[in-house]
């Protein structure tokens, strides 16, 4: 029987922490969500040796363990307490080459709670180039601990570190700071009236607001009974803390680390004072977003008309070869043209992804937050604002959790509730399908796709929108509170592409399976609705049609195209559509579309999944739906449906309508009440149509 050990992996932000646990852990990670609570779970079973494996945990980044999060938090309360199933029996705290004195703080605190500590610092391949020298022998010596240099990069020291891992009970639990030195008489008291409890956990119980499970006080004289200290004075003795922890780190690394400073200055400073420019800055960031999308149109445009194709031969060969029937009808017009709808989208979300990841791993998203940060505060905004904005072009969700580390109640509202006017990628289908229909696949300048300059605009209108209602919001629940923004500048880097391929990979994946569940179901109920009616009118379309046209002069195939159209016309669905339909015909839209959009407030990418099983019911398969949808009249005002003021109208309805139950529900999660959730519902829907209508009305 393999014995299998708790390994947590800790860390400041951008020290590569991820990095790490992707070359430990490979493909095998799982990732969810710690119980009860919005954090992201990351976690793997890995093989260290016959005889043993390891339960791989990677905790949320953390300065120290002075949590001011609840990602902070979660790294405390499973440090301090032992009956936790995740409870660590070695912890490795990643750090970084070139920030390790600011990295130890952490370190030590860790070693300081009695668990075996190992110091994994990583980018060690950056070394030589910064001038660097690091005696290990002799950190190891002043640390007592085992230190390990790794580099994520060039996947390096892994299987050092992987045997200080299988070797860790052989490391000493010295602390690096005993607590005694902070303040002997308190600590004393509280080592008398807690006598079963290690004094640096009970100090940490003390400071932060952590659950730490049962604590044994025992009974001791009323005039040496444990005295609290007030709330200042125990400020004051973690400021001394942190103090004595700088003293003995400085010590430590005088003695340890060299670094010539003519080699580690100089590139980096001067690429800042052009990326960061309060002028040049934003021209450059821009100009990264502009190129950014017409790539994702050019790049994707071939993999896309591949997989439409796919489809359609798919739900053809199905057709030829499937025993006609209710159930051949059902995979042919409903679920392979609603899957299909949504697949078709992947090479450029794919892409959109792989560019953000890039920017994140080269470290120029951290100078994207920087710049933005001078915008947010004149509109009233904290600048930690901008991490949940910026993230909000994945999706709302993480954005929304996010907002947990500020501070002010009020700014973190007002982040939250504007954060879903933020373009997320659930909104990139519904986007791509209506500009290849109403926005024409020519070049400005021989050069520039219009196609992509629309996304980008469409892009940038959600993100001016999130702003200027932030603005309006926060004179609204009077936010005068304002947080200091504080933003690490890591140093430039190439990216690492295994990182970059879990990125992608993880999140394209977690895109289509979360919107395929959500899509399959709404096809099959969308394809029975449209597949029966609740009439004559329905049952006996096929004599109706012949008896109202004059069947000589059609062909075949038309007169089936009107049997269908009229079928579904009088079908479940057509009746439904039609009865909303006056609500959307002011914005161009007919009861088909009118339909998509109703499906679409579960997820706003069903809209396409929707039109899709709609226009697949009865027609003709050899049509691509791209083409359906292309060659769709409007009923009422006649000619193309998707003109161009009806299309500018629907892409302006979904930058702002709020149409996506999940993120609503984190929203009731994260403030408590479903009051903010119904406000962003029907207040940023409201505030779409509006735009819509008028939008319509002035193209048409």
């Amino acid at each position: 029987m393999s014995k299998q050990i708790n390994v947590a992996l800790v860390g400041n932000p951008n020290t590569g922490k991820t990095s790490v646990f992707n070359n430990l852990t490979g493909l095998n990670q799982k990732v969810g969500n710690y119980p009860g609570i919005t954090v992201e779970k990351k976690e793997a079973i890995i093989k260290l040796s016959r005889n043993l494996k390891a339960h791989v945990l990677d905790l949320p980044g953390t300065y120290s363990l002075n949590a001011t999060s609840i990602d902070e938090n979660v790294v405390i309360e499973l440090l301090l307490n032992k009956n936790d199933k995740d409870f660590p029996d070695v912890v490795v705290v990643v750090s970084d080459i070139e920030n390790l004195k600011r990295n130890l703080l952490l370190f030590t605190q860790i070693k300081d709670l009695g668990l075996p500590t190992i110091l994994a610092i990583n980018m060690a391949d950056r070394m030589d180039r910064k001038g660097i020298q690091l005696d290990i022998d002799l950190l190891e010596k002043r640390l007592n601990t085992k230190v390990n240099l790794i580099s994520a990069r060039k996947n390096e020291g892994f299987d050092d570190l992987k045997k200080s891992i299988i070797n860790y009970q052989n490391i000493s639990l010295e602390p690096c700071l005993y607590a005694s030195e902070i303040d002997k008489a308190y600590f004393e008291s509280l080592k008398k009236a807690y006598p079963n409890q290690e004094l640096y956990k009970l100090w940490l119980v003390i400071t932060q607001d952590v659950n730490f499970g049962k604590t044994n006080r025992n009974k001791i004289p009323a005039e040496s009974e444990f005295k609290p200290k007030s709330d200042s004075e125990i400020k004051r003795l973690q400021q001394k803390e942190t103090i004595k922890r700088y003293q003995f780190i400085n010590a430590t690394l005088k003695e340890t680390l060299t670094k010539d400073l003519n080699l580690a200055t100089g590139l980096r400073a001067k690429i800042d004072r052009l990326l960061i420019h309060k002028v040049w800055g934003y021209v450059i960031f821009l100009a990264i977003l502009f190129l950014i999308f017409q790539t994702i149109y050019d790049w994707s445009s071939y993999p896309m008309d591949f997989i439409d194709e796919s489809f359609l031969h798919l739900s053809e060969f199905v057709k030829q070869y499937f025993p006609s029937g209710m159930l051949s009808d059902l995979i042919t017009e409903g679920i392979i043209p609603g899957i299909g709808g949504i697949v078709i989208f992947v090479p450029q979300i794919a892409f959109l992804f792989l560019f953000i990841s890039i920017l994140e791993e080269t470290g120029y998203m951290s100078r994207v937050v920087f710049l933005m940060d001078r915008v947010m505060r004149k509109f009233g905004m904290s600048g930690k604002s901008v991490v949940p904005l910026v993230s909000g072009t994945a999706c709302a969700i993480p954005a929304v959790m996010a907002a947990r580390n500020i501070e002010s109640w009020k700014e973190r509202l007002v982040t939250i509730l504007v954060v879903p006017f933020t373009t997320c990628s659930a909104r990139l289908p519904v986007y791509l399908i209506i500009i290849s229909l109403v926005i024409p696949d020519e070049r400005w300048l021989g050069l520039f796709n219009y196609q992509g300059i629309t996304l980008m605009l469409l892009y940038l209108l959600g993100f001016g929108t999130a702003v200027v209602s932030g603005w309006l919001a926060s004179k609204l629940l009077k936010v005068d509170f304002k947080t200091y923004f504080v933003v690490e500048m890591p140093d430039y880097k190439l990216p690492i592409v295994k990182n970059v391929v879990y990125t992608v990979v993880e999140k394209t994946k977690s895109f289509v399976f979360g919107a395929g569940k959500i899509i399959l179901a709404i096809s099959i109920i969308l394809w029975v609705l449209a597949s029966y009616g609740p009439t004559e009118d329905f049952s006996n379309a096929k004599e109706i049609v012949k008896s109202q046209t004059d069947t000589s002069e059609l062909t075949e195939e038309e007169l089936d195209t009107k049997i269908s159209s009229y079928k579904l016309k009088h079908s479940f669905i057509g009746y439904a559509g039609r009865a909303i339909e006056p609500v959307f015909v002011p914005l161009g839209y007919d009861w088909k579309i009118g339909i998509a959009i109703i499906s679409s407030f579960a997820a706003r990418e069903v809209f396409v999944g929707t039109l899709a099983t709609i226009y697949s019911v009865g027609n003709d398969e050899e049509q691509t739906i791209r083409n359906r949808m292309a060659a769709e009249v409007n009923p009422i005002l006649g000619g193309p449906l998707f003109t161009f003021a009806s299309g500018i109208s629907l892409l302006l309805f979904y930058a702002f309508a709020m149409q996506c139950m999940s993120t609503l529900a984190i929203v009731k999660r994260e403030t408590g009440t479903w009051k903010w959730p119904l406000i962003q519902l029907f207040g940023m829907s409201g505030f779409a149509y509006v735009v819509a209508l008028i939008a319509f009305q002035i193209l048409k």
